[in-house]
């Protein structure tokens, strides 16, 4: 009997560690491809593609985390309009700024981009944490959605490759690159951990969500006190990150943000699956 409960904790983890033994080659693979045509991230074609399959992801992951609720064909439509429709007026209303310069600190004396990082996340955060319909729809979802979902972190790899050229500093590329790519990498190990159903597969979940909340703490820092503004308190000696510029301010204007509230959807759902096994386990 030990040794089958040994061997029944150990086949999880090499399942959920064997998923690295694919996607590892295919983020270096990539990293390779943009360092040596620097072209291909520059079109902005990748980050395009990166923002269209969040958010299209995120539409696809609440529908089908609708159906398994109980709640009627009406109310399941309702509640996926009610999220979808402001994420995408955003995504445009972010879209749209992009292109038209907004987000250049020297177009306007607010601050455009840290205000469209940060006031989605107060004003969905409550809005996620609290609903009740919110609450129905995490409990029906599988709790690995929200975790493999952000494999797209993986993207975040440009910014070592625009390091290792020289276009970007070092004390910003290398911990947000680094940090996103592992963020994206163990995204894979720890949905399928979380899939088992362990207690330890939801602590591996926890973990991953802490990381991934703290490489956008360090990458938002790093980002403002080494670009041009009131902030910046470090003058790399290379160009700045070139916060504003279009495309790729849109990852911090609209995809930063919705993984932020993916974060906090996905701690939200672990702790409400730890609290029904609690539940379970006293009944």
């Amino acid at each position: 009997m030990a040794a089958e409960a040994a061997s029944s904790a150990i086949i999880p983890s090499r399942a959920a560690w064997s998923g690295l033994g694919w996607f590892a080659p295919l983020t270096a693979l990539w990293l390779l491809l943009i360092y040596s045509w620097p072209t291909i991230p520059a079109s902005g074609v990748p980050t395009t593609a990166h923002q269209i399959a969040a958010h299209g992801l995120i539409a696809l992951g609440l529908w089908r985390g609708l159906e398994h609720t109980s709640l009627t064909r009406g109310q399941r439509r309702a509640t996926w309009l009610a999220v979808m429709i402001p994420d995408t007026l955003w995504l445009a209303a972010a879209w749209s700024a992009a292109i038209n310069g907004v987000f250049h600190p020297d177009t306007t004396s607010l601050p455009a981009l840290p205000l469209a990082i940060f006031l989605p996340v107060i004003i969905g955060a409550p809005l996620v944490l609290f609903s009740k319909r919110i609450g129905q729809v995490l409990d029906a979802m599988p709790a690995s959605w929200l975790v493999a979902l952000q494999l797209y972190r993986i993207f975040g790899i440009w910014a070592l490759a625009a390091w290792l050229h020289g276009a970007l500093p070092g004390v910003f590329a290398v911990p947000a690159g680094i940090g996103d790519t592992l963020t994206g990498l163990f995204a894979l190990p720890a949905a399928i951990a979380l899939a088992t159903g362990t207690a330890e597969g939801r602590t591996a979940a926890t973990l991953w969500n802490i990381l991934g909340l703290a490489d956008f703490a360090v990458a938002i820092t790093m980002g403002m006190i080494t670009s041009p503004g009131p902030w910046q308190l470090i003058v790399p000696d290379v160009q700045s990150i070139g916060a504003g510029d279009y495309p790729g301010v849109l990852t911090p204007a609209f995809v930063v943000p919705s993984s932020i509230l993916l974060h906090v959807l996905s701690l939200r759902q672990l702790r409400r699956r730890n609290r029904a096994e609690v539940a379970g386990d006293r009944s």
